[in-house]
């Protein structure tokens, strides 16, 4: 019955006509459609790594801005796919809008971003989710939620008069 499964994508066609001169102004202007459509989590797209043997791992983030620089994210640099990144540096980013019949796939290599912009990142986050990002070992496994939660009670206890600083774990690429 899945093989039964198919949907008939009728509605926009790509032309070369209508394609922008170069693939980020492409992006740009279905990035503006994406916004319009008021798809929820527009930002949300898949970031394929590979392992040190070369096995495909993906997952879901977040894309936080883009230039002529790049696609930017933000996670912990000790996390599954930071550590591979940190060996293997060429990813595929994919965007998967379906209200518009739409994907958009990205292929190319990261690096980490400037200190300077992983803290005022960071630091324009809410303080719960800075506290998180202290809090959660990610990727690594844990006992149970009860640590996680006192991680979290711990940290936000430490840092109840003065804002936490970005660990160094942390940050952009």
């Amino acid at each position: 019955q899945i093989a039964a499964l198919r949907t008939d994508y009728m509605q926009a066609s790509l032309n070369e006509s209508d394609v922008a001169t170069t693939p980020l102004g492409q992006f740009d202007r279905w990035w503006k459609d994406a916004e319009k459509s008021e798809i929820d989590e527009l930002n949300a797209m898949t970031l394929a790594t590979s392992t040190p043997a070369g096995h495909p791992t993906a997952r879901i983030v977040l894309l936080k801005s883009y230039d002529e620089e790049g696609f930017m994210f933000f996670t912990n640099y000790e996390s599954r796919k930071g550590l591979e990144l940190a060996v293997n540096p060429n990813v595929c980013l994919l965007f998967f809008w379906k209200e518009l019949e739409r994907q958009v796939r990205i292929e190319g290599t990261v690096s980490k971003a400037p200190a300077a912009i992983s803290n005022e990142y960071y630091d324009s986050r809410p303080i719960g989710s800075r506290i998180g990002a202290i809090a959660s070992p990610q990727s690594k496994v844990i006992p149970n939620r009860e640590f996680l939660e006192d991680q979290v009670t711990r940290i936000a206890e430490t840092y109840k008069d003065k804002a936490p600083e970005r660990p160094e774990y942390w940050g952009g690429y």
